[in-house]
């Protein structure tokens, strides 16, 4: 089940419409008093927020979403007229995991909206996993990390990056397919988003900053042991 927060009625029903002849079931909201009492109610498996809002900001709507552990890995892309870089920017690293504006291809969205269920579907799979290597230790159900025993907070985006390296320790990934696989959209600001993500995660992980190394002229991968 999709939810869909939208405050034009038009917008909103046409693109319900799309979704369920395309065989996905989705629900929308005018506003986020009506959304927040449908979650209540049921988790959904994903969720698609417009930013401007007549009640609340959209952006404050996933903050609010990531907070609560019953909802911290729903999948949400945000639809939204905001088109500027840094607008993308700030909703991706603030915990969205797609980003689409309008007017937008409703072929496109629910192309998208599939991607995100598949989503949804990984992280329900991976529930009571646990990642780790030596002091490193990552939750994916929890979303939590800790290092030698000390529990280490992590932005969302710094979270994925590190649970998507200590999946394939190892194997070197460039910065491209970084960012088409960790922030799920093709970055039009180039590959620094992930230098910059790697640095502050190096930093959060103190002693065990190594485990992230940086292969020159490639990319980077996680050592299959810490140093």
């Amino acid at each position: 089940m999709i939810y869909y927060v939208e405050d034009d009625d038009n917008i909103r029903e046409l693109t319900l419409y799309a979704l369920r002849q395309q065989g996905i079931d989705a629900e929308g909201f005018s506003c986020d008093s009506e959304f927040k009492a449908a979650v209540a109610k049921r988790v959904p498996d994903a969720v698609l927020l417009d930013i401007m809002l007549p009640d609340t900001d959209g952006l404050e709507i996933m903050r609010r979403l990531r907070a609560d552990h019953e909802t911290a890995t729903v999948p949400i892309m945000m639809l939204t007229a905001k088109d500027s870089e840094l607008d993308k920017v700030v909703a991706l690293d603030g915990g969205a995991d797609d980003y689409l504006t309008k007017p937008f291809s409703l072929m496109e969205l629910t192309s998208r909206c599939r991607a995100l269920l598949r989503r949804g579907g990984m992280v329900k799979k991976t529930a009571g996993e646990v990642l780790s290597l030596e002091g490193i230790v990552l939750s994916p159900s929890h979303h939590e990390v800790s290092v030698d025993g000390e529990p280490v907070q992590l932005t969302l985006r710094e979270f994925d990056l590190l649970e998507y390296l200590m999946r394939k320790p190892g194997v070197v990934f460039t910065r491209e397919s970084l960012l088409q696989s960790v922030w799920g959209w093709d970055f039009d600001g180039g590959s620094r988003t992930v230098d910059v993500h790697v640095q502050t995660l190096r930093q959060k992980l103190g002693k065990h900053a190594a485990a992230i190394e940086t292969v020159r002229g490639v990319g980077y991968r996680l050592r299959d042991h810490v140093e």
